[in-house]
């Protein structure tokens, strides 16, 4: 005889009645996970009485515990997300506050973070005001939260070129990662790639503050580079860790909620729709859902704690696609019909993804850049020309509110404000020819690599 169905939890909150599925407060609460094996008597008659937090604040945990994405944009909402987090010891309700940084509440959510004990989101808000604009930090009333941004180190731009394995006794100077130094307006040499590392059609993505390369080719015949690499900016050294089962090159790598995930790319001259999932932890991959069709150097980004790629189907339509973790699928988010020419591009930015392609097929200089609101799941373009000579805006990397982009002629980094980017400085442009990967990366105190000179013209 199969079970009946669950019979909810009644649960008063400031003299407020909420009704939830045991199963759901368990799996999710440490707090209710004590109290319903404690044997206590509220647990024995499914009724809980919490004095202790607001009825607005535990129904913004409820939503978001069934997997719903409220907007919290009062002081008020967002200070009684935090303490129900903290106070029901949930998870998953912080993981939603971390993705719900912004610069309007980053200083808001540090100092609750840190009065309720709540460290990831302490991390996590520290981290952005780290990368924001200097009046954030001053915004901040604890001592505590102040001594914590102040310990932690800024993101920097990162760029690497393209470069195939090469034996060991041809030194090669130009295969090096190198760093923006902006108060020097000079980029500076970081560290030597392994000799048989490639970024030529090479996965590159950053996660936990370490860059990994996986796949690449090499030779005229796309030979698949079986070794994958990791670089630990900490000691400033590279290891080696497991390749996707499947070989695999001009693939998409993305570092997503502790995971990196190869997606798509091309084997022996077939685009392939397989995924594999890689945990650091395990050092095992695993194959995930398929994409909905085999595709090639997908761009790919994260926003609110979501993993986006872009798939672009034939008649010009620009299909985004959502993998859910929950599910193991890809769901459809969105389509837009768009002409373009060679290639597109796909970062993030609070709620919003900004595909950039080419324009016309005779225009190789300008860029469109379309923004998807995904609360309201509308498109629109941005006002203005983008230049993007020699792919500068296919090197977009959002760090806080800015986007910092690279060619050889200059680094200019954009404010993202007023439903457009507004150029607010431009800096020295990358000394080394070829296509560029780019990323972010916390570099340790002190590193000072030497300035990276424009090599001699063969």
């Amino acid at each position: 005889m199969s079970p009946g169905p669950e019979v909810p939890v009644q649960v008063w909150v400031d003299g407020q009645l909420f009704q939830a599925e045991q199963s759901l407060l368990v799996e999710h609460c440490g707090f209710f996970r004590g109290l319903f094996r404690s044997g206590m008597r509220e647990a024995r008659a499914a009724e809980v009485r919490l004095g202790a937090l607001s009825a607005a604040g535990f129904g913004t945990a409820l939503r978001v515990l069934r997997g719903e994405r409220p907007a919290l944009a009062a002081d008020d909402e967002l200070l009684q997300a935090v303490e129900c987090a903290a106070f029901l010891q949930a998870p998953v309700l912080a993981r939603f506050l971390e993705h719900s940084v912004t610069s309007d509440n980053c200083s808001l959510l540090c100092d609750a973070a840190a009065a309720f004990g709540l460290h990831d989101v302490l991390h996590s808000a520290a981290l952005f005001i780290r990368d924001g604009a200097h009046e954030l930090v001053a915004e901040l009333e604890l001592p505590e939260a102040r001594a914590y941004v102040a310990g932690l180190r800024p993101s920097t731009y990162v760029a690497v070129s393209t470069h195939t394995p090469t034996p060991g006794f041809l030194e090669d100077a130009s295969r090096t990662m190198c760093y923006l130094d902006e108060e020097e307006d000079a980029w500076r040499t970081l560290a030597a790639l392994p000799l048989e590392a490639s970024t030529l059609l090479a996965g590159v993505a950053t996660l936990g503050n370490k860059l990994y390369i996986v796949g690449g080719v090499c030779g005229a015949s796309k030979e698949v580079v079986e070794l994958s690499f990791c670089y630990d900016p900490e000691g400033g050294t590279w290891c080696e860790f497991p390749s996707p089962h499947q070989p695999r090159y001009d693939l998409a790598l993305a570092g997503f909620e502790g995971r990196l995930y190869a997606i798509g790319g091309e084997f022996q001259r077939t685009p392939m729709s397989s995924v594999e999932c890689y945990d650091p932890t395990t050092g095992c991959w695993s194959f995930v859902a398929d994409l909905p069709q085999p595709a090639t150097g997908v761009p790919c980004a994260h926003a609110r704690g979501r993993l986006f790629v872009c798939l672009w189907r034939p008649a010009d339509i620009t299909a985004v696609v959502e993998y859910v973790v929950q599910m193991d699928k890809w769901l459809l988010v969105a389509e837009l019909c768009h002409s373009q020419s060679y290639g597109h591009f796909m970062v993030a930015h609070r709620d919003s993804l900004y595909v950039v392609r080419n324009g016309p097929s005779d225009d190789f200089l300008h860029c469109a850049i379309d923004c998807l609101n995904l609360v309201t799941g509308q498109w629109t373009s941005l006002p203005g020309q983008f230049v993007n000579s020699k792919g500068a805006l296919f090197t977009s990397v959002v760090r806080g509110d800015t986007v910092y982009t690279v060619n050889r002629v200059s680094t200019l980094v954009y404010a993202i404000e007023d439903g457009t980017w507004r150029l607010l400085r431009e800096k020295a442009g990358f000394p080394r020819p070829g296509s560029l990967q780019t990323f972010l990366l916390r570099l340790p105190p002190g590193t000072t690599g030497p300035v990276a000179t424009a090599l001699p013209e063969l």
